[in-house]
């Protein structure tokens, strides 16, 4: 079966003065690539609407993961050319303040702040971030409605991640400035959809116009390409770089996720908020619990507080909560966040060069 997907890209300003269509056809498992002109693919691929409206080189978004995501982490994305993203859902106010302030001390690029919309003090960390003159906030786990249009007021853009189509349409009425449609590969709080990543992008693709993120078991050149030729014009990229050097997590957590094999992460708490997670201790009680038919306040009362800091950032392996994505199973070594990048280019290049010398182009 041959599958045909058209990608058009929009130059801006300052990129092209014409839009350039690529045909993508993808067979047994070989990516054909039919250009309208024979120039350079890959600037056109790379100077497209998610690197304009964010301004970065590349289109590569660093997750803002709880307890991963601190500014270490997200200023050296952002200095190796993509946007990095604090991870505001582990942070009080005052410790986002201080992440944001050194973010901007590290390095003079773009960088944003993602933040569960389910965050107690919302009204308080939101107001902060104003003051503060983030200028990208991608937002999740709630109404897009809520805070879109004040933020935009206050002349910063707005992202939100969605796991279904449904949800994607109700962005477009928010007004947000661009989606991440992200498949239930990914480490931490997914969607109760199940829906995964390359099913998801297509669909959410042929509901809205607006400029598409993928992400959830994405993490290298490959997967960037094939999302790609789905309808992502960017790709947002959490469990690698939860593993990098500049990562929060403790080194013992990062460890144990290189050992990780197929099969070893689960989407578990169903009824509370699915959560994939890596299989330790805790999660095979989780497990237990609920084939039990546990209800969700017992689940609530059984997972109580703090379980993913003992895990992630304090490297409690056997009762803490180990949130990773399933590609972990194909990371086995530290990298910082530059290598990350730099291998990740360097094989979308070797693909696209491939390709153009198979088609002639």
């Amino acid at each position: 079966m041959i599958l045909y997907v058209v990608v058009v890209i929009a130059g801006g300003k300052k990129l092209l003065s014409r839009k350039q269509i690529i045909f993508f056809s993808c067979y047994q498992n070989k990516l054909h690539i039919r250009s309208c002109f024979q120039k350079s693919l890959n600037a056109y691929l790379m100077q497209n609407r998610i690197c304009s409206l964010f301004n970065i080189k590349y289109p590569i978004i660093q997750g803002g993961m709880v307890w991963c995501s601190g500014w270490k982490l997200a200023s050296a994305v952002s200095e190796a050319g993509g946007l990095g993203l604090l991870g505001a859902g582990s942070m009080h106010p005052e410790t986002l303040k201080e992440h944001i302030q050194k973010c901007k001390r590290a390095t003079d690029k773009p960088f944003g702040v993602n933040v569960p919309l389910s965050y107690p003090q919302i009204d308080e960390l939101m107001d902060l971030i104003i003051a503060e003159k983030v200028k990208i906030v991608f937002t999740s786990a709630g109404n897009p409605k809520l805070w879109t249009k004040k933020l935009q007021n206050e002349g910063i853009k707005v992202v939100h991640v969605v796991s279904s189509s449904y949800f994607a349409s109700k962005c477009e009425d928010a007004g947000v400035d661009a989606i991440v449609c992200e498949g239930f590969e990914a480490g931490g709080h997914n969607g109760r959809e199940e829906t995964t990543t390359l099913c998801l992008i297509p669909t959410v693709r042929k509901t809205t116009s607006l400029p598409l993120i993928a992400a959830g078991g994405i993490g290298s050149g490959s997967s960037m390409m094939a999302a790609f030729c789905l309808g992502a014009e960017g790709v947002q990229i959490g469990t690698r770089f939860a593993l990098t050097k500049e990562s929060s997590a403790s080194d013992a957590f990062k460890n144990y996720c290189f050992n990780l094999k197929e099969g070893d992460t689960k989407l578990l708490l169903k009824k509370v908020m699915p959560t994939r997670l890596a299989r330790n201790h805790f999660s095979e009680q989780v497990e237990e619990k609920e084939s039990q038919g546990a209800s969700e306040s017992e689940l609530r009362a059984f997972l109580g507080r703090g379980r993913a800091k003992k895990g992630i950032f304090e490297g409690d392996l056997i009762e803490g909560e180990l949130e990773i994505g399933q590609i972990t199973a194909q990371i086995n070594r530290m990298q910082s966040a530059q290598e990350v990048i730099n291998e990740i280019i360097v094989e979308y290049n070797e693909i696209l060069q491939q390709v153009k010398a198979e088609k002639g182009l």
